[in-house]
């Protein structure tokens, strides 16, 4: 079954760290790029951070660049991400993405608030 699989959300105080896990199967996973995407409460879609396939290449949007970072283990078929300093706007539901294949995971709720 090819699917990913989101852990690691929760409820942390503002300045507070978490990490987020991705869990791939069914997919040859270390040839693909994969991102994290996430939605806040009434909010759109926002792209928050990509890794390239060999981990080598990273990117994150302009909000989070410095507190976070992503990272993979592609003999674990796992990407990560590492969420520091967190601010209550990154509340959201935090989704990882396999864009070429089209594939989401269920996501993880993030939640930072005092």
């Amino acid at each position: 079954q090819v699917q990913l699989v989101e852990s690691g959300g929760g409820l942390v105080q503002p300045g507070g760290s978490l990490r987020l896990s991705c869990a791939a199967s069914g997919l040859a996973f270390s040839s693909y790029r994969m991102y994290w995407v996430r939605q806040a409460p009434g909010k759109g879609l926002e792209w928050v951070s990509f890794i390239s396939k060999s981990g080598r290449t990273t990117w994150y949007t302009n909000s989070v660049k410095g507190r976070f970072t992503i990272s993979r283990d592609n003999a674990q078929n796992t990407t990560y991400l590492q969420m520091n300093s967190l601010k209550s706007e990154d509340t959201a539901v935090y989704y990882c993405v396999h864009l070429g294949l089209g594939l989401w995971g269920e996501g993880t709720l993030v939640t930072v608030s005092s």
